[in-house]
């Protein structure tokens, strides 16, 4: 199960929304302005999670392609 992080800054992805990724992919797109949502078994319950935060939360198309909405 990984750890689930959101992207405080929306104007990071093309879609201008705040984004769910993987701890590892935060890291890796060195995204320092996250939030830390939790250790999930899935990008599900991160992305719920996320919506509490950011109405506009969507799952990366990349690390989470389950809960990527575009």
């Amino acid at each position: 199960m990984p750890y689930y992080y959101v992207n405080n800054d929306q104007t990071r992805n093309p879609g201008l929304h705040h984004e769910v990724h993987t701890e590892e992919h935060a890291n890796e797109l060195k995204i320092s302005n996250k939030t830390y949502l939790g250790y999930f078994p899935n990008c599900v319950g991160a992305k719920k999670k996320a919506k509490e935060i950011y109405s506009d939360a969507d799952g990366c198309a990349i690390c989470c392609p389950l809960c990527h909405e575009g």
